[in-house]
C-alpha cells in the first residue's frame, strides 16, 4: 500500500493513513478508565490542553464542538498535559477548572505525557504512524470512525475553525 502525505499549512493531511490501536485506554479524570474502544466507529478529536496556557480559551470551542457534533457520535477528548509546564499541580484542580470556567462535560482524562519517551501510548502510536507530535498545548488529532488519522492541527487552529469543521463533517457524513 502506497502512503501520501501533503502538509499543508501545518496540517497533515494523510491519504491511506494508518490505524491506530484501539486498546489504548486513558485514566479518567472522573475515575474509571475510558477506552478508545468503546468509542470504534465513532470519530474522535483528541486534544492535549493546559490550564494555564494563552489557548486555554480553546476549551469553549472543544465543548461548542461537542455539544453540537455529539449527537452524530463525534467524542471530543481533552487530554491535560503538564509536558510545557502549564497545567495545574492535580487531576482535581484542573477538573474544577474546567468546571467552574468552562462548564466542560466533554471526556477528560487525567494528566498524561504527550511528548517523549514517557507520553502515553496512543501519543507515541500517533508519532510513530505520523511524525505528528505535539509542539505545544491544544494540538488537535483527530481520528476517524475506522481508526485512522484523518488530520491533524496545531495550537494556532481553534476548534470551530472551517477546516476543522470541514474534517469533522466529513467524517460524519
Amino acid at each position: 500500500m502506497r502512503y501520501i502525505l501533503v502538509l499543508v499549512m501545518g496540517t497533515l493531511w494523510a491519504a491511506g493513513a494508518w490505524a491506530l490501536p484501539r486498546d489504548a485506554q486513558f485514566a479518567s479524570i472522573d475515575g474509571g478508565v475510558l477506552q478508545m474502544s468503546d468509542w470504534a466507529g465513532q470519530p474522535v478529536l483528541v486534544v492535549n490542553t493546559a490550564s494555564q496556557c494563552g489557548f486555554t480559551y480553546q476549551y469553549e470551542g472543544l465543548q461548542a464542538l461537542y455539544d453540537t457534533y455529539k449527537d452524530r457520535g463525534l467524542i471530543v477528548l481533552a487530554v491535560p498535559s503538564d509536558d510545557f509546564n502549564q497545567e495545574l499541580a492535580s487531576a482535581e484542580k484542573v477538573k474544577e477548572f474546567c468546571e467552574l470556567n468552562f462548564a466542560l462535560d466533554l471526556p477528560m482524562t487525567e494528566i498524561e505525557h504527550v511528548k517523549g519517551s514517557d507520553a502515553h501510548p496512543f501519543y507515541k502510536a500517533v508519532a510513530e504512524e505520523t511524525g505528528f507530535v505535539p509542539r505545544w498545548n491544544f494540538n488537535k488529532v483527530l481520528i476517524g470512525a475506522d481508526g485512522k488519522v484523518v488530520a491533524t492541527w496545531g495550537s494556532t487552529t481553534k476548534p470551530q475553525s472551517a477546516e476543522v469543521i470541514h474534517q469533522i463533517e466529513k467524517v460524519l457524513n
